[in-house]
């Protein structure tokens, strides 16, 4: 384009959108132009507070229309009034320097923050302003202001407002900088003091125009690179070109560090792991900023693949808002790697023709997604709930799953399981664990029986064929021979309207103590039998009973979900137990208005005798009780990590969770 071309330019019709245009071509003295000064739907509408949520292009919109139609070459902005994304069909020719981009404060008496009274009023028209200023003086009176820089400063002169805070580049502009009692230490907006120049997309040459005096210029590249599951040999090609070019690595916790100093650049470390976070993710994000303005080419290195479940769309939104380039380098994400590492197909013809990714973090029924397959990230701390959320949503109890920790690495371990299983189950492991689900595990889990199980409770008949079972039980039980168990069951006859069993042992010594104070089960009155699960009922057959419930959830969870849904209320309950047995069933029988005698027809006691074995050699530990977890802590110190422990209900669960 020939330099003596009239350049059609628009603007807001402001006295500070003027200038902003006269400062803009006094950098391309050589450039004549012709300008046009427009009402912004912002300006028309200076009732609509900007406290309140606005649209992005609520002082563009009108400007970029007119370049959209060929009425203006160019539109002329304060770059931080430009929407993200911007409209299609237009594109950022030139940001120049700031030339200030900090806040002024304006007031009577040129009053610094400090000075000001208790109660004084201060305008603004930004919310994230205001947020600053009461950080700092809660006791001010915050006022919403608009208008152009004049007519908001009239305000004070009229004593509507005692202070304003305003951008000290606009005071600066309207020759108005004399007026700033102190510049004030708030976080602004990054684009603030920049000045925009919008044209449409394709016309290079009239952008070229622009480019001397586009600090973009100066900015450095940021690229978000997938590092893969933990195996180095995984890095792509791209991957680890863009390493060694880069000034400054931003990694996260899980890179193998060793890997990384075959490159020169600098490194930070700004990962995240089990809640603990070294950076916060906008610090992560301001880190990225400041390495581009600075010039440097930035790396950001993460686990698995940027855009699954790492915030690389945060990371691109808050950069490309800021117009830094930005560019992607995928990485194997661990659910890709999990199949590989394992031969767990992730899809597989005539079983699975879908798969999904999930993160563990959320086990909301309505999260579940519709597919055969179902990889769940960060799923360590939440696989219970997952489990139970899949089987009360209609997935199969008996569907199979894996568990599968350090995907690729040589510390990779996979457990194999199922979702009745993994109901009760909790996994302590640092490193990130990833579950799958489905019945494509079927092609692996033939291998289950090849697994080393570790049983801790009195019996464990139900693991047989499910592996190679090491039974040491750490409890043992032991009848209750107290004379007030026999007195209280003596005294009750004819009472009770329910009889609640929650284990075998519950049932077997009942009937033991029945049997020697020659009582029958139905001289205590007219009561029907609750079991706690199937083991239990097993055992109440031995004596010809059939119980009238049965917990579907091989525990007093069950139960209580059932007595809450007949509304059981005003009732005489008989609860047969350990003498550790919790108190939460009879607990929440009696909040509804029951009458519970707890009866504890047996002693749970630890054994003495229990063997203490290789923990390292075992995929599962089994624990029938809470008091079996007890028992274990005192034997072998901890819970061990990178072993999949499985509980046989709800209570004991917790118990397991209380002492990781």
């Amino acid at each position: 384009m020939k330099n003596n071309r009239i350049i059609k330019v628009v603007c807001r019709n402001s006295k500070l959108s003027l200038l902003q245009v006269k400062e803009l071509f006094s950098l391309f003295p050589l450039l004549k132009y012709e300008l046009a000064a427009i009402q912004s739907f912002g300006d028309k509408n200076k009732h609509i507070s900007l406290m309140d949520a606005i649209d992005a292009d609520f002082f563009t919109r009108e400007l970029d229309w007119a370049v959209l139609n060929a009425e203006a070459d160019i539109a002329v902005h304060s770059a931080k009034d430009l929407p993200y994304p911007m409209p299609s069909g237009l594109e950022l020719y030139c940001l120049t320097e700031a030339c200030d981009k900090t806040d002024a404060l304006v007031g009577k008496n040129k009053m610094k923050l400090s000075e000001l009274p208790a109660g004084a009023r201060v305008g603004t028209s930004s919310q994230s302003r205001r947020e600053e200023l009461l950080n700092l003086r809660p006791d001010l009176t915050v006022v919403a202001v608009r208008g152009t820089i004049e007519e908001r400063i009239a305000l004070i002169e009229k004593g509507d407002i005692d202070a304003l805070i305003v951008a000290a580049c606009a005071l600066k502009r309207l020759g108005l900088d004399y007026l700033t009692a102190e510049v004030l230490p708030f976080k602004t907006h990054p684009l603030q003091g920049n000045l925009a120049v919008v044209g449409r997309k394709g016309n290079e040459e009239l952008k070229s125009l622009f480019s001397a005096h586009d600090v973009r210029r100066k900015y450095g590249k940021v690229i978000l690179v997938g590092f893969g599951p933990g195996n180095p040999d995984l890095l792509t090609i791209g991957g680890d070109k863009a390493l060694a070019e880069a000034d400054v690595i931003f990694h996260d916790d899980l890179i193998d560090k060793e890997f990384l100093n075959r490159y020169s650049a600098t490194k930070v470390h700004v990962g995240k792991r089990k809640g603990k976070h070294s950076h916060h993710q906008d610090e992560i994000n301001e880190h990225l900023y400041r390495a581009a303005l600075s010039g440097r080419n930035a790396v950001r290195l993460k686990g698995g693949d940027p855009m699954i479940f790492a915030h690389g769309r945060e990371e691109i939104d808050f950069l490309k808002s800021r117009f830094v380039e930005v560019t992607v380098i995928p990485g194997i994400s661990s659910g890709i790697a999990l199949a590989s590492y394992t031969h767990i197909p992730l899809t597989h013809r005539g079983i699975s023709s879908s798969v999904a990714f999930v993160t563990g973090h959320s086990s909301k029924k309505s999260n579940i997604p519709a597919a055969d397959t179902l990889v769940y990230y960060m799923a360590g701390e939440n696989i219970s709930n997952i489990a139970k959320d899949l089987i009360a949503s209609g997935r199969d109890a008996g569907t199979p799953a894996a568990w599968v920790c350090d995907v690729s690495l040589p510390g990779q371990k996979t457990f194999f399981t199922t979702l009745k299983e993994l109901q009760f189950s909790v996994i302590k492991h640092s490193a990130p664990v990833l579950v799958i689900i489905g019945e494509v595990v079927a092609f692996e889990n033939k291998t289950a029986g090849e697994q080393n199980i570790l049983a801790t409770g009195t019996a464990c008949p139900e693991y047989r064929g499910q592996g190679n079972i090491t039974h040491t039980p750490l409890i043992k039980v032991e009848r209750n021979k107290s004379p007030d168990v026999d007195r209280l069951l003596k005294q009750s006859t004819g009472s009770y309207r329910w009889i609640v069993f929650t284990s075998r042992y519950g049932v077997r010594f009942f009937f033991e103590i029945l049997d020697d104070i020659r009582l029958d089960i139905r001289s205590l009155g007219p009561a029907k039998i609750a079991s706690a699960g199937k083991t239990t009922t097993l055992e109440l057959k031995k004596y010809h009973i059939c119980p009238d419930v049965e917990s579907e959830t091989e525990s007093a969870e069950g139960l209580i979900r059932y007595f809450e849904e007949i509304n059981l209320s005003g009732s005489k309950v008989l609860l047969p137990r350990s003498n550790k047995g919790l108190p939460y069933l009879s607990e929440a029988l009696a909040q509804t208005g029951n009458q519970v005698t707890d009866l504890p027809v047996y002693n749970n006691l630890e054994n003495e005798t229990a063997e203490k074995v290789d923990l390292t050699q075992f995929q599962k530990i089994i624990f029938s009780s809470p008091s079996g977890v007890e028992a274990f802590k005192k034997i072998y110190g901890e819970l061990p990590e990178g072993i999949l422990l499985v509980a046989r209900g709800k209570t004991t669960e917790n118990s397991i969770k209380k002492n990781l």
